[in-house]
């Protein structure tokens, strides 16, 4: 079952490494595979920009799936990091699989919390691998509600603990197709967070599932551009209302089809057929001199 129709894509931002770690990938996770790779221009004749000579010919993105969920690794330079505040639950059968796949995971990465029995979990491990992606690996619980395999997890740290809630209900409604999972407050202060806070939510939007948490004021890290999440668009007036929704209100826009919501994630306003355009003539050189995509002008 291929999700090739999936509208909100993470990309996953890579130093250099891309090509190594989505190779990593398919071979550590079940149901994982390649499905397309793109490369940068081969000179400034067919648009490379300045700044992008080193990668010349070299892989831009690659597509890939686990366990039929979608990613895109993005291969650049030193800019971003990934880091915790996005990271993804990855629902195994059982304890076996956790242990095995945490063992691979945790190769030259950094565990975070080790694979064990947790208030909500019978089996649960946390863990940012060699390539700073994180992975939240938990027992499938058949008895609870039905969730994919995969789901984008995001932390609210800093100054942004305490607003997932807000931002759950924020995502809802600018995205029409949207629905709400669950709700579950923390009823007492503890180390992590106040009361009142988000101890675990989770939502759909354009069918694909994330979670929300308020993660304290204690982490060194917040969201940044090392994961986006990517919005698939049907056309120009899609692009201008997911543009005009998400930068409002605090929001920033930045080049290329990148901006950041007032919550501080970022995202990737493009059209469905974007790889299409990028294979028109100059396509780089518009695309770098655009904040939001405009099509006609490709």
């Amino acid at each position: 079952m291929e999700n090739s129709m999936q509208k909100i894509v993470p990309n996953l931002w890579y130093n250099g490494n891309a090509k190594e770690a989505v190779d990593f990938y398919v071979s550590v996770f079940p149901d994982a595979k390649v499905i397309a790779t793109s490369y940068y221009p081969k000179s400034k004749e067919e648009g490379l920009a300045d700044f992008q000579l080193n990668m010349a010919g070299r892989v831009l993105s690659i597509d890939f799936e686990i366990m039929w969920f979608r990613f895109v690794a993005i291969n650049a330079g030193p800019e971003f990091t990934p880091n915790p505040s996005i990271s993804f639950f990855i629902t195994l059968d059982s304890k076996e699989e956790i242990d095995a796949l945490w063992g691979k995971l945790s190769g030259g990465g950094n565990p975070l919390m080790t694979p064990g029995k947790y208030p909500f979990s019978e089996y649960y491990g946390w863990v940012q691998d060699k390539y700073n992606v994180s992975w939240q690996l938990i027992l499938n619980n058949p008895t609870g509600d039905w969730r994919p395999k995969v789901i984008p997890s995001l932390l609210f740290t800093q100054d942004k603990n305490g607003k997932a809630e807000a931002a759950v209900t924020f995502y809802t409604f600018v995205f029409k197709n949207a629905k709400n999972g669950l709700l579950v407050r923390r009823t007492e202060d503890d180390p992590v967070a106040k009361a009142g806070t988000l101890m675990f939510g989770d939502f759909a939007i354009e069918n694909t599932w994330i979670a929300a948490i308020d993660g304290g004021q204690g982490h060194e890290f917040t969201f940044n551009e090392g994961v986006s999440l990517l919005i698939a668009c049907k056309g120009q007036d899609e692009i201008d209302y997911y543009w005009e929704k998400l930068t409002e209100d605090g929001g920033e826009e930045s080049i290329c089809g990148w901006l950041k919501d007032k919550y501080g994630v970022s995202w990737q306003v493009a059209p469905a057929n974007m790889e299409e355009l990028m294979k028109k003539p100059d396509a780089f050189k518009i695309m770098m001199q655009q904040k939001k995509i405009i099509i006609a002008e490709y």
